[in-house]
């Protein structure tokens, strides 16, 4: 089944996420890998694709899994959430509907 993954970030975020990106990005490269991740990114804290200094105010993460205890379990050891880049991590079960 598919989840989406939903993380906040603390404020000042950037400087953390920028020190654990490499090992974040490595965890979604292997569930791309698996056929397993339908979509992985930040959330801008401004309107803008770049928002340099501003940074990011979350992440949002979709994939399969075969439960939700082991899509939490994957939340739980992301190198962001380790690195103390994220206030709230939430874990729901996802149904996608369109495309």
């Amino acid at each position: 089944m598919l989840y989406a993954i939903i993380s906040e970030d603390v404020n000042s975020s950037l400087e953390r996420r920028l020190a654990a990106r490499p090992d974040h990005l490595a965890r979604l490269e292997a569930l791309r890998d698996e056929g397993r991740l339908v979509l992985a990114g930040p959330h801008p804290a401004i309107d803008s694709e770049d928002p340099g200094e501003a940074g990011f105010s979350g992440s949002l993460v979709v994939a399969e899994f075969d439960s939700l205890k082991e899509a939490q379990a994957w939340a739980d050891a992301d190198p962001y959430v380790i690195a103390g880049v994220y206030a709230k991590v939430t874990v729901k079960p996802f149904k996608k509907v369109l495309p």
